[in-house]
């Protein structure tokens, strides 16, 4: 960047400006763990410092990264062009809630969690839950169209978005959608925003849907010999018309991992587990809980246990929850992909990645959102065998091809940034790339928003 550039941005945000190469590197990787070092940080406190920025970064020709919290799988908030990284961390504020009509109005940086807190002492419900809840923002959620284990219910983050308030790549601030419950004035704008990684526009504020919360809730856990039973089960389950509030499916090479750090007494021969919870009222959990009782016994289940108590359902959710930590003392490095298959060919998946796992002679720990078909799979490396990052890199692929060939996508929920970048056209095609990109050059024409995300071929800033 320009020494003019920073002084304009030092005039618009003073001490909220970073230059500094501590602050830099903080800001310049994400979970994927790759790096790149922006030029500087800035810290808006609401939208017209937001639009102001922008407006700067056309004159200058910078890039402007958003970023939450930065907990994404993708890359989607790495400063890969350089530029400014614009953290909305301090426009967190949860602006109103009405409880009459169901919606909350909150800025980019509140804390998923912190949303759901609060609707709950109203006796409401935020749904989305992605793992990343007690960190990852509403603001990152819009961005990646965060899922989590409740999706399979209540659906994903675009699901509960009304309306947005967005800086534009032009620095014009666009207001979209409603806060009524019905709205189809013109083209869906909102939804456009949704899941567009901060290379649309840069969301700072957010009208979103919220539920009345649930009675009560049952959780179950279920043990099987094989996935294709597990995936049997939930066939059944959906076939029974009953939809759980969380479906997880844990493999052996996942629960392994759990076994290594964490021990849950297992039954004898348990080669996968089901984690399955319903919600609603006191009564219908009891009989929904039964019909997936007698699905899973019905398909094989060695055992289920069951809780409806909170401390119950606490260590019956200890097996799911333990993975992701157990992970990494399983190998250093792991590449993560979440892809999504027909829920009938969940077996086959995972039957595919088992025998690619031995193929290519690396370690692939599988589960995920049985109920979505979606599927989280780690391939664990060291990260210090060149020859080992091959064969995963290779593994990844072939994932990929064999979940498009199966009528899957290659992302449920991390998005596309630049993990997937190499693989987008493997599923759109060329015209589904080409007509993003006509609307990329719509929204931000000069290409100051995220440069380098989604399109693998993206050049630099435009000048």
């Amino acid at each position: 960047m320009n020494p003019e550039a920073l002084s304009a941005l030092g005039d618009l945000f003073g001490d909220r400006l970073l230059t500094s190469l501590e602050t830099r590197i903080c800001y310049s990787f994400d979970a994927t763990r790759k790096r790149f070092l922006p030029d500087a940080v800035v810290y808006p406190v609401n939208a017209e410092e937001v639009r102001q920025a922008v407006l700067l970064a056309n004159l200058h020709r910078f890039p402007v990264v958003p970023r939450g919290a930065g907990t994404g799988f993708s890359g989607g908030s790495l400063p890969v062009r350089g530029g400014i990284v614009l953290s909305t961390e301090r426009m967190d504020r949860i602006v109103s809630i009405d409880s009459g009509n169901l919606y909350a109005v909150v800025e980019p940086g509140v804390v998923t969690e912190a949303l759901k807190l609060e609707a709950r002492k109203r006796g409401l419900f935020y749904p989305p839950d992605p793992a990343s809840l007690k960190f990852s923002t509403v603001g990152g959620n819009i961005a990646e169209c965060a899922g989590g284990m409740s999706a399979v219910k209540y659906g994903v983050t675009r699901d509960y978005v009304l309306g947005l308030e967005a800086v534009l790549g032009t620095g014009e601030l666009l207001r979209t959608g409603v806060a009524t419950a019905k709205g189809v004035v013109g083209y869906d704008l909102t939804r456009m925003l949704v899941g567009s990684e901060g290379t649309l526009g840069i969301v700072t504020r957010a009208t979103l849907r919220l539920l009345p919360h649930p009675e009560a809730a049952v959780t179950l856990l279920a043990f099987f010999p094989t996935n294709r039973d597990a995936s049997g089960a939930v066939n059944a389950i959906v076939a029974a018309r009953v939809t759980p509030s969380a479906m997880e499916i844990m493999d052996r090479t996942a629960i392994d991992c759990v076994q290594a750090v964490a021990p849950v007494p297992l039954p004898g021969g348990t080669g996968s587990a089901l984690l399955l919870e319903v919600d609603g009222t006191n009564d219908s959990v009891r009989w929904e809980a039964d019909r997936l009782e007698e699905a899973c016994r019905a398909h094989g289940a060695l055992e289920v246990r069951r809780a409806s108590d909170a401390g119950g359902r606490d260590d019956l959710w200890k097996l799911r929850r333990s993975i992701s930590p157990a992970l990494l003392r399983v190998a250093p490095v792991k590449l993560n992909e979440d892809i999504v298959v027909p829920r009938s060919r969940l077996a086959d998946m995972f039957a595919f990645l088992s025998d690619l796992s031995d193929r290519k002679s690396v370690r692939i720990v599988n589960f995920g959102h049985a109920g979505d078909g979606n599927i989280h799979v780690n391939i664990m490396i060291s990260g210090a065998d060149t020859d080992e990052t091959r064969r995963a890199e290779e593994a990844v692929a072939e994932v990929f091809r064999k979940t498009v060939e199966m009528g899957g996508t290659i992302s449920g929920e991390h998005g596309v940034g630049i993990s997937k970048a190499p693989f987008l056209e493997m599923e759109v095609g060329p015209l589904g790339v080409a007509v993003m990109k006509r609307l990329k050059e719509c929204f931000d024409p000069n290409g100051i928003l995220n440069p380098g995300k989604i399109f693998l071929d993206e050049a630099a800033v435009r000048g």
